[in-house]
């Protein structure tokens, strides 16, 4: 499943879903490369 992650204050990463973090951050894989930030809320 397909997430999206801010890093910094206007970086925005999407790639596959790896795991929650237990401070509240997401990871994600993109090409093999894991990025962690702050999970972004789907728009309503």
């Amino acid at each position: 499943m397909l997430k999206t992650i801010l890093l910094g204050s206007c970086v925005f990463v999407q790639g596959r879903f790896v795991a929650m973090l237990p401070d509240g951050r997401m990871s994600v894989d993109v090409d093999g490369r894991v990025f962690s930030g702050a999970p972004v809320s789907p728009a309503i």
